[in-house]
């Protein structure tokens, strides 16, 4: 064949693959984008809209609740079908059956947790108010499952498998997976009962205090402050709840108009109704308060019959029996006992342990939030969320009247004769439940006199507080920092209010950095090779910013010191101590009396300095100078399954991209979490309120909502949130069917 025919025959294969290639992704991801304008008929009561605003929020208008909430299930699958289905198979122990045996230690874990059984048991004993709401989100997801199954979102294609229809009971799973991500402290007791075994009780004790005596009361950043420090004279409410990164973000934008319904904000997945937002009079946030509600049981049984002691009495344990589907591979068989306290699993110290949680207790699962969307006034508000049975939260108000609020929620078990920070004999019945503390009994205020409510997560119980409390509660830094830059100045206005949220001084950390400094001046030690890092510290300001060199050296001074404690306390078992208040731990330790914990407190922390430097140059190169904390403290946000498509993942994946902030600055940012979402309302204006969440409204690459809010969130912009007037981009008219 002459040279010039064969180029012409390959350049037309290369153009006949490419329209082949072009083909397929039209009809795998271009098809399945959602509908946005023109007309569908749906089994509705009467004509509705979907209109869509330019970063794709739908503004849904309804005659009546049931048809809002149903077109809230249809738009959420629209865009996060996929996401819907995963959460509910991870929460249901069922990733396996679609994506194979690198998921079944996920599924172990769920069916562990039993976590489907208890949601099948929810659904018995839901009330028949929140059935209705469920069951109305269920009819909308499935509408747009069965309308669609020839153009589902490219997830199910490449994992080549079809979801099967939404049930109550997911909607549940996907409320008891948040409770699980939020709760599970039961690996806390392990690890202190680890450090106690060999370590020394007192000191051990002291890492793992419930307070340090000088948190801001009431207590994941969620603040209001009254109209007598803001411009308008109305009060501001601001909320950045710190999750788990994702793709598919955390939360999902939505605003649903009905007969006696007028609600704006974010929405779970999978969950019907608007989580955090706004009405046309109140406004709320909430953040993960931290109590406690697991525990774990020493129980004495014989494994091979079941069989266990409780109160001098033998009790038969329930053997619940389990097949895991695994993609490709035959069933996997999962069985576990199950005694009066919860499922049974064999510790690495051969005790058989059973863990008792408030989200798997019968009866426990209530939805209160249609009945928050509709609230008018705080007697209403803290009525219905009264109801909510967990995850524990605080839950912050403002209201078009003036009034600001707190209140914490969720059932918080009443513990006898113990805290709930160890494992505890499960035989001998001195370690129970007496119920529940009563809500009236939570921690609230409303209308301090002070003018405003700052919740961070720290412990928000009183010490003279009639019940136990013990929790996994955040250290005093943000809610501190937070009360110190609202109280410096007055006249607030709603979009200052960012700057906050995205605030990154570390009291803790430069607070070590001039124990540093003033141990090396006191010293003096012959070190030449550490001056260059004192200069760092000796004019570090305390600010967690990315391409700078301090941040990154006195994190690793922390890490240094933190494990010196532990070390003190349990020699051999400092890789146990990882508790959520170690920072203020260190801090209180370095603030008071160190001889129990250091010989001399200066040569302890120049040691933790040249390690700290060793450590730096191992990461980053000799060159102080040239460190960068971005780099440390970098983010890497992977779609579950496009992010693994060779040469592709670039176009699922957010990052890698450098993040300030650190676990203890306002914008408490890791590798791992930061705020999900940003939410600032004006009480004043609703429509100058501002919400963004981290990547975009829809799951789906293809659309342009997928990453569209990334660049806003990443540099601290954010969008006003349309509420009395929306600038239509698309409208889909629904017809009832």
């Amino acid at each position: 064949m002459p040279h010039g025919r064969i180029l012409k025959f390959i350049n037309l294969s290369i153009a006949v693959l490419l329209v082949l290639v072009l083909i397929a992704g039209y009809w795998v991801a271009y098809r399945p984008l959602a509908q946005t304008s023109g007309e569908i008929k749906a089994p509705i009561s009467a004509k509705a809209t979907v209109v869509r605003d330019s970063i794709g929020i739908p503004h849904i208008s309804a005659a009546n609740w049931q048809d809002a909430i149903f077109l809230q299930g249809y738009v959420t699958a629209q865009d996060r079908l996929w996401q819907m289905d995963a959460l509910r198979r991870l929460a249901a122990g069922e990733l396996s059956e679609v994506i194979g045996r690198s998921t079944l230690e996920l599924d172990r874990e769920a069916r562990r947790l039993r976590m489907r059984r208890a949601a099948e048991d929810a659904e018995r004993t839901l009330p028949s108010s929140d059935r209705a709401v469920f069951a109305a989100y269920a009819r909308g997801v499935n509408y747009f499952i069965e309308t669609h199954r020839n153009k589902l979102p490219l997830e199910f294609t490449l994992l080549r498998y079809d979801p099967r229809p939404w049930r109550i009971t997911d909607t549940i799973l996907c409320g008891l997976q948040m409770h699980r991500n939020l709760t599970t402290t039961w690996r806390e007791e392990l690890r202190k009962q680890d450090m106690l075994a060999g370590g020394d009780p007192a000191r051990v004790n002291a890492l793992f205090p419930l307070r340090l005596g000088t948190e801001v009361q009431p207590g994941s950043n969620a603040w209001a402050i009254s109209g007598k420090h803001t411009t308008s004279g109305k009060p501001i409410l601001a909320n950045d709840p710190h999750l788990e990164f994702s793709i598919p973000s955390t939360w999902y934008q939505v605003h649903l108009q009905a007969a006696g319904l007028n609600v704006t904000g974010v929405s779970l997945p999978g969950e019907p109704c608007v989580i955090i937002g706004h009405n046309e009079h109140i406004a709320w946030g909430v953040t993960n308060l931290g109590f406690d509600v697991q525990d774990l049981y020493i129980e004495k049984m014989d494994p091979r019959t079941g069989r266990y002691v409780f109160n001098g009495q033998l009790e038969q344990a329930r053997l619940e029996s389990d097949q895991i589907a695994v993609k490709g591979e035959r069933p996997e068989e999962f069985r576990q006992w199950v005694t009066r306290h919860g499922p049974v699993t064999l510790s690495e110290h051969n005790q058989f342990l059973a863990l008792r949680w408030t989200a798997t207790e019968p009866g426990s699962f209530e939805f209160p939030f249609l009945d928050v969307n509709r609230a008018s006034n705080w007697e209403q508000f803290t009525a219905a969320i009264a109801r909510f049975p967990g995850p524990g939260q605080n839950f912050v108000y403002a209201d078009v009247d003036g009034n600001i609020g707190y209140h914490a929620t969720g059932k918080l078990p009443i513990r006898r004769n113990y805290d709930g920070d160890l494992p505890v004999d499960g035989s001998s019945g001195d370690y129970e439940w007496d119920g529940f503390i009563p809500f009236a009994q939570l921690p609230g205020v409303y209308n301090p006199p002070q003018g405003w409510i700052v919740t961070a997560n720290q412990n928000p119980f009183p010490q003279d507080y009639p019940f136990r409390v013990h929790g996994e509660f955040a250290p005093l830094y943000r809610a501190t920092e937070i009360r110190a830059l609202l109280t410096k100045r007055e006249g607030w206005k709603p979009e200052e209010i960012i700057a906050v949220q995205k605030d990154v001084y570390s009291e803790l950390s430069n607070f070590l950095a001039k124990k540093v400094v003033a141990a090396y001046d006191r010293k003096k030690p012959n070190q030449p090779e550490l001056n260059e890092a004192i200069a760092l510290l000796r004019n570090w300001n305390g600010q967690m910013e990315k391409q700078t060199a301090a941040p990154l050296l006195i994190t690793l001074v922390y890490q240094q010191l933190r494990q010196m404690v532990a070390e003190r306390a349990s020699p051999g078992k400092a890789q146990f101590y990882t508790a959520l208040i170690a920072p203020a731990v260190v801090r209180d330790i370095l603030g008071g009396d160190t001889r129990a914990w250091f010989e001399d407190e200066d040569d302890a922390l120049i040691r933790a300095l040249k390690s700290a430097v060793r450590e730096g140059g191992n990461l980053q190169g000799t060159n102080l100078n040239r460190w960068d904390y971005g780099r440390h403290n970098e983010l890497t946000i992977r779609h579950p399954v496009g992010g693994q498509l060779p040469l592709l993942a670039a176009y699922f994946n957010i990052g890698p991209v450098e993040m300030s902030g650190s676990s203890t600055t306002i914008k408490q940012t890791t590798p791992r979490l930061g705020p999900s979402m940003r939410f600032v309302a004006d009480i004043a204006a609703w429509d100058q309120s501002l919400n963004n969440i981290t990547i975009g409204e829809s799951g789906q690459f293809l659309s342009l909502h997928y990453k569209d809010q990334w660049e806003a969130y990443y540099s601290g912009r954010s969008f006003p949130m349309q509420f009395t007037h929306v600038d239509a981009k698309n409208t889909l008219t629904v017809q009832p069917k």
